[in-house]
């Protein structure tokens, strides 16, 4: 009889990141799964032994501080070494950002095994997921945030070597815009964007001019002025205020930028407002 522990947790309301299952193992000899088709992501995270990983026409011999992918619809089957039983943990997810996550961290339907050998961040992660399902009121919230944190540490890991990973354009341009949708407060640049990326400031250049056919410095500009205008609505909010509220310190030259991008000056803009009057941006 194998040594298992797992734990079935309840169907989430959540959709960009739940977990579904957690547990963990100490295989019997020759011990096998499958074939079988999952509908959510599992991965399977080696802390002893050995055992092979079957997926497609490909077989992947893993064994201490390996692990494997299995994704959904996808027919897999993984065996225990009969000399040396692997022992291993797993946790199962899903959810709309599941994808993209392990995309960054380089394990895909393509690349589906990893190495994680730098210290015990996973196994402990893994260990705290089992012991949050205890918690019957929070351990939803419990669980979504170690699931966060156990993808972070394998994308984390992806960068070990100091190695610029080459991710699809598509989705270096969208946390690009998520970056800045959620930093244009912060007095954020180009050079910032590029390194939370991890990928050089002139590939990222490129690649954004080429993905939204304006320069990713003009791109910042005027999704920071656009934000100044719906500001200006705010009458409790002066013009110093809106600009520190678009990441801009110094409110002169937050107004020079504002000028220079809509025609008018903040107080200008403003005041079109107030006679409901429809501001016209200057002609480029």
């Amino acid at each position: 009889m194998d040594n298992i522990v797992e734990h079935i947790i309840n169907e989430r309301n959540g959709l960009d990141l739940n977990v579904y299952h957690v547990g963990m193992e100490k295989c019997t000899p020759g011990h096998h799964y499958g074939p079988a088709v999952r509908n959510h992501y599992l991965i399977h995270y080696v802390q002893k032994g050995q055992g092979t990983f079957y997926v497609g026409n490909k077989s992947y011999s893993l064994s201490k501080d390996q692990g494997f992918l299995i994704c959904p619809d996808t027919i897999t089957y993984y065996e225990a070494s009969s000399s040396n039983p692997w022992e291993y943990m797993w946790v199962g997810f899903n959810g709309f950002k599941a994808e993209s996550y392990l995309k960054y961290a380089n394990i895909t339907q393509e690349n589906p095994t990893f190495v994680y050998d730098k210290d015990r961040a996973l196994e402990e992660c893994m260990s705290n997921m089992i012991a949050a399902c205890k918690y019957k009121k929070s351990n939803e919230i419990r669980l979504k945030g170690l699931i966060h944190i156990f993808l972070s540490e394998l994308i984390d890991n992806s960068n070990i070597n100091g190695v610029e990973q080459k991710y699809p354009k598509d989705i270096y341009i969208r946390k690009a815009v998520e970056y800045i949708t959620n930093n244009y407060a912060r007095n954020i640049t180009v050079r910032d964007i590029a390194d939370y990326l991890c990928i050089s400031r002139n590939y990222f250049c490129s690649i954004f001019k080429k993905a939204i056919g304006k320069p990713s410095q003009e791109y910042l500009i005027q999704y920071r002025m656009d934000k100044a205008c719906e500001y200006m609505y705010n009458n409790d909010l002066s013009i110093s205020d809106i600009s520190h509220s678009v990441g801009y310190e110094d409110p002169f030259t937050f107004s020079k930028v504002f000028k220079k991008t809509k025609g008018l000056s903040p107080k200008q803009y403003r005041q079109c407002q107030q006679k409901s009057i429809e501001p016209k941006e200057a002609q480029k």
